[in-house]
């Protein structure tokens, strides 16, 4: 399991419930951006592997990725065959709840071809529909 969050204030979690939209679903940082277009948990192996299928696209040469999600939320799990009661399980993982229009990472320094090619492979490993974002330039930028 990996290291839990700095601030909590309860170990374990409820599970709640992931409705509505996405605050923003702007890029703020890089040119090329995966956001959400569905709803789901995103767990920090995901965030991993998908960090992972960046790079390896994007031949770690001038490439920038950026994380624009946390995974904060305690999932708790019982262990296997044991009977129902006696409380909540220990935490098992941590958790993002994803929803649509969320930005999950962000590309930058190379071209629109390589740029979605990546997004292509990193959609793979991830548990709901992305898509692929380009930054809208403005007249003040």
């Amino acid at each position: 399991m990996q290291n839990p969050p700095k601030n909590r204030k309860f170990r374990v979690a409820r599970k709640g419930r992931n409705r509505g939209m996405a605050r923003s679903s702007k890029l703020h940082f890089l040119d090329y951006g995966i956001v959400s277009d569905g709803r789901g948990r995103l767990n920090a192996r995901q965030i991993e592997a998908t960090r992972r299928a960046l790079i390896k696209v994007t031949k770690r040469g001038t490439a920038r990725i950026i994380i624009r999600v946390f995974p904060d939320i305690p999932v708790s799990k019982k262990p296997l065959e044991v009977r129902q009661g006696r409380g909540k399980g220990p935490v098992d993982h941590y958790a993002f709840n994803v929803k649509p229009g969320t930005v999950i990472m962000e590309i930058g320094g190379v071209e629109e071809e390589v740029a979605k090619e990546a997004v292509k492979l990193g959609a793979a490993k991830l548990p709901f529909k992305v898509k692929f974002a380009k930054r809208e330039v403005t007249e003040n930028e």
